[in-house]
């Protein structure tokens, strides 16, 4: 049965990261010149998405179902389009399916049973990303969407997370990790352009050391979850 006081399981340092990601996403957006309301929100819901995801905690998933909805119309102004495709055509509903697997294989209340994938479902994942990315490619391309390259690699790195994501694997944070780090190559050059998206480049930023520490903390779940 799943336990609605969802941060009674906090440990101090996921209530160090959390506060202290969210108070660092308020400062960017308090000393940005162009302060962008879209922006702040999705940061925070996303930052909390994740450190939730990090615990196991499906509520995460759920989460990010909303942030991706924020996040696809703050791309769609920069038309970044590879963005909003990617995060209302696969990370929206693939989490909304990992809400779904998650709920399928508790461990115990909030915390989800981490798989170990056999060699074989690499392999049909690595597959699946290279034909959905030379797909997205040109759908990409025929929409003029600015930065193509970096955005047709987001695209790998997206699927690959998400896929591994609801297949209940530690890997979905070094595949969501890679991913932080294109993003952050994309929304500096946004920024270039139009400083008012710095926020955005912070908050992945951000993103990165939370991905790294869901990676830590799975590892962790996954090593006592098969000790029992």
């Amino acid at each position: 049965m799943y336990n609605w006081n969802i941060f009674k399981s906090f440990t101090k340092g996921e209530w160090r990261l959390w506060i202290g990601s969210l108070i660092l996403i308020m400062l960017s957006f308090c000393f940005s010149s162009e302060k962008e309301l879209l922006t702040l929100i999705a940061s925070l819901i996303g930052v909390t998405a994740l450190i939730f995801i990090a615990k196991g905690d499906v509520i995460g998933q759920v989460l990010t179902c909303v942030f991706s909805l924020f996040y696809a119309v703050i791309s769609f102004r920069f038309h970044y389009y590879g963005e909003m495709i990617t995060y209302l055509g696969m990370t929206s509903p693939i989490a909304l399916l990992s809400v779904v697997s998650w709920l399928k294989y508790p461990y115990k209340k909030n915390e989800v049973e981490v798989a170990s994938l056999k060699k074989s479902q690499f392999m049909t994942l690595g597959t699946l990303t290279i034909f959905v990315t030379w797909t997205f490619y040109f759908v990409l391309k025929y929409f003029e969407t600015v930065n193509l390259c970096m955005s047709t690699i987001s695209i790998a790195t997206s699927f690959m997370a998400s896929a591994l994501m609801f297949l209940r694997s530690p890997y979905y944070a070094i595949a969501y990790a890679s991913n932080d780090m294109v993003l952050i190559l994309l929304w500096i050059m946004a920024s270039i352009e139009n400083v008012s998206y710095l926020p955005m480049v912070l908050c992945f930023m951000i993103f990165l050391v939370n991905d790294l520490y869901g990676f830590v903390n799975w590892k962790r779940m996954q090593k006592r979850q098969h000790q029992i």
